[in-house]
């Protein structure tokens, strides 16, 4: 998948905050690929890196994936067509959450 053109559906905006708990404001874009089911059974989660405004839709690539080592579903981590971030950058920017879980981030 990585390297992959995705359109990314946003739930969760830039600036908002979790819908079931206050304590998770998301600092990046997030949403999902419809049609592409995760291991939680639900459609794909995608972070959305490189773009500071708020969201509705997304195209861009896939330059990542975050595999969750004591979860059931891995995260795609996406960005504008030609952006590219270290794998730090990453685990950085996507810390919001991911602070919660063990992670491994493959580029």
């Amino acid at each position: 998948m990585i390297g992959q053109t995705v359109d990314v559906l946003v739930d969760r905006p830039l600036g908002t905050y979790h819908p079931r708990t206050d304590t998770i404001f998301y600092t990046v874009n997030y949403g999902y690929v419809e049609g592409v089911i995760a291991g939680d059974g639900s459609f794909q989660d995608v972070y959305i890196l490189g773009v500071d405004e708020h969201l509705d839709t997304f195209r861009g690539t896939v330059i990542a994936v975050i595999h969750r080592l004591d979860d059931v579903e891995d995260k795609w981590v996406a960005a504008p067509d030609g952006m590219a971030f270290t794998k730090e950058e990453i685990i950085e920017q996507t810390r919001f959450v991911e602070q919660f879980f063990e992670i491994e981030v493959y580029c």
